[in-house]
């Protein structure tokens, strides 16, 4: 089951996210909703026992408060090899 948590504040590119559970790590790729869009957060510091602040690898419009985040376990991810060679990728690995 994934650890779900909800936006707490958002300023700018700077998202807080507040988990019942178990905190992510620093560095963990979390996932948002935008309208149809996907938004990754990256978990760049713990805020006390609950809550994490994060930084959005793009644009924040129409996040708001009590959007729900989910933990994807793992550090943004972009491919490699020769199907990427001389393609030009952005921080999440999108052409």
């Amino acid at each position: 089951m994934s650890n779900k948590g909800k936006v707490t504040q958002v300023i700018g590119a700077v998202v807080d996210v507040k988990f019942e559970g178990k905190l992510p790590e620093i560095l963990t790729a979390l996932e948002c909703k935008i309208r149809d869009s996907r938004l990754v957060l990256e978990v760049a510091q713990h805020l006390g026992e609950s809550s994490v602040r994060t930084i959005a690898m793009d644009g924040t419009e129409g996040l708001k408060r009590g959007d729900a985040v989910i933990d994807t376990g793992t550090p943004i991810k972009v491919p490699v090899g020769h199907e990427t060679l001389g393609r030009i990728l952005n921080v999440i690995g999108e052409p």
